[in-house]
C-alpha cells in the first residue's frame, strides 16, 4: 500500500477543461479498502471527481485487506475479481490499493493525481465509437446495433450510492479513523453479451433505495469500456 498525496488544483483543472464540450462519459474506477492505511486521500480524490457530468467516478471496496483486523463494510469479493482481471490485462503481478482504472484502458496509483489527470484527458481523446444505450419506458435498456466487436462485449449493470458514506473503523491499521466514501458500488451484475445486434436487457431490482444505475458495454476480461449510460434513481 502506498502513501497518497492529493492535488486539488489538478482536480479543478480536470473539471474545468471537461465542462467546455459535451463528451461521452469517462468511467473512473477506484479500488480501495477501509483497511488500507494509505487510501484515504485517494477516496477524497475520487469524491472530488464524482460531481462532474462528464465523468462517472466509482468506488469499489475490496476485501483482501480484511486480514489486517477490520472487515470492510462495503467490500464484495467480485470487486476484487474485477480488479484482478484488469491487472492481468495490464501485466501487473498483483492487485494493490489505491488503484485507479480509467475506461478500462489505463491504470494508475491513487496516490498520483497528476497521472490520473493525464489519463482522464487521454481517455477523452481516445474514446471509440460504441453502441447507443437507450433506456426504455418498461424499465429495460436496449443496446443498439453497431460494429460487431471481435469476440463480443459484456454488458454490465453497476449500481452505486451517490451519497457520502462515513465509516468509523474500530480495528486494524486504520483503527480510530473516520473514512468517507462516495459513489460506493453496491451491485455489479453481468447482464449478458452484445455482438453488434440490438439487444434488450432486463434490469434486476436495486438492492437498496437511492442507488444510481450505470450500464456499461465493455470488452471482456477487463477490457476497454466502449459505452456507458448513467441513470438517476427513480423518484
Amino acid at each position: 500500500m502506498k502513501s497518497a498525496h492529493l492535488a486539488p488544483c489538478l482536480i479543478a483543472a480536470v473539471l474545468a477543461a471537461s465542462t467546455a464540450v459535451a463528451r461521452p462519459l469517462v468511467v473512473v474506477e477506484l479500488y480501495t479498502a477501509q483497511g488500507c492505511g494509505s487510501c484515504g486521500k485517494a477516496d477524497a480524490l475520487a469524491a472530488g471527481l464524482a460531481d462532474h457530468a462528464g465523468l462517472t467516478a466509482l468506488t469499489f471496496n475490496v476485501d483482501y485487506w480484511d486480514y489486517l483486523g477490520w472487515k470492510d463494510t462495503f467490500a464484495q469479493s467480485e470487486f476484487a475479481d474485477r480488479q484482478r482481471a484488469y491487472d492481468k490485462r495490464f501485466g501487473l503481478r498483483d492487485v494493490y490499493t489505491p488503484q485507479v482504472i480509467i475506461d478500462g484502458i489505463a491504470q494508475a496509483s491513487g496516490d498520483n493525481p497528476a497521472e490520473i489527470d493525464r489519463l482522464i484527458r487521454a481517455a477523452r481523446r481516445a474514446r471509440v465509437s460504441g453502441p447507443d444505450i437507450t433506456p426504455r419506458a418498461d424499465g429495460t435498456v436496449a443496446v443498439m446495433t453497431g460494429r460487431a466487436p471481435r469476440g463480443g462485449d459484456d454488458v454490465w449493470l453497476i449500481r452505486y450510492d451517490p451519497r457520502t458514506q462515513s465509516v468509523v473503523v474500530k480495528d486494524g491499521e486504520t483503527k480510530g479513523q473516520t473514512l468517507a466514501h462516495r459513489n460506493v458500488v453496491r451491485q455489479l451484475i453481468k447482464l449478458g453479451d452484445w455482438t453488434g445486434k440490438r439487444r434488450v436487457f432486463h434490469l434486476p431490482a436495486a438492492k437498496e433505495e437511492g442507488l444510481e444505475t450505470l450500464i456499461l458495454v465493455q470488452a471482456p476480461n477487463g477490457g476497454r469500456i466502449v459505452g456507458a449510460l448513467r441513470q438517476a434513481p427513480k423518484a
